[in-house]
C-alpha cells in the first residue's frame, strides 16, 4: 500500500515534467491521513532542486498530490526560482508549500543567492520561487542580518 502511494507521487511528478527522487534510510507511510515520513539522511531531488535533512514529512491530499512538505533537522537545501536566481542555505527547520510555491525557512536560516552574491541570516525566512522574492524576521530579539556584495567600479 505505501509503494502505492510513493509510486503516485513519483508519478505526479514526473508528469509535472520533472521527477521527484527521495532517499532516505527508513520510510513510513498513511494513506488514510495522507502522510509519508522519511527519516535518516533524507535527500530529495527535483530537477535542479535539493534538500537535505535528518527527517521529511510529506502530506498529501486525497488525490494524492504533496501539499506540504517538513524538513526538520540539519536542513540544507539548493533552489532555484522559476527567473532562475540559484539559493543555497541551511536552516534547522523548512516547510515547502508546492501550490504557493513558497519556502519557509526557521531557525538560524542561512540563505545566500549565489547570482547576485547576497546573504540573508535570521530566524524566519521566506523565498517565493514563484517571483524570487524573499522576506525574513528576527525573532528571539535578534536582528536579521543581510550581507551584500557591492563592487566599488571606478571609471578608468
Amino acid at each position: 500500500m505505501r509503494y502505492l502511494l510513493i509510486l503516485s507521487m513519483i508519478i505526479q511528478a514526473a508528469l509535472l515534467s520533472q521527477e521527484l527522487k527521495i532517499q532516505a534510510k527508513s520510510f513510513k507511510a498513511d494513506e488514510n491521513k495522507g502522510l509519508s515520513v522519511f527519516s535518516g539522511d533524507v535527500n530529495i531531488i527535483k530537477g535542479n532542486d535539493e534538500l537535505n535533512a535528518s527527517k521529511v514529512i510529506i502530506y498529501t491530499n486525497k488525490e494524492n498530490k504533496p501539499t506540504k512538505f517538513i524538513a526538520d533537522g540539519n536542513v540544507s537545501f539548493v533552489i532555484e526560482t522559476q527567473q532562475g536566481s540559484k539559493y543555497t542555505g541551511e536552516a534547522n527547520k523548512v516547510i515547502f508549500f508546492p501550490k504557493k510555491k513558497e519556502y519557509h525557512f526557521f531557525e538560524n536560516v542561512h540563505l545566500r543567492q549565489i547570482d547576485e552574491k547576497k546573504e540573508i541570516l535570521g530566524d524566519k525566512v521566506v523565498l517565493k520561487i514563484s517571483d524570487g522574492k524573499a522576506y525574513a524576521e528576527g525573532i528571539k530579539k535578534e536582528p536579521v542580518i543581510m550581507i551584500f556584495d557591492i563592487a566599488d567600479k571606478e571609471p578608468k
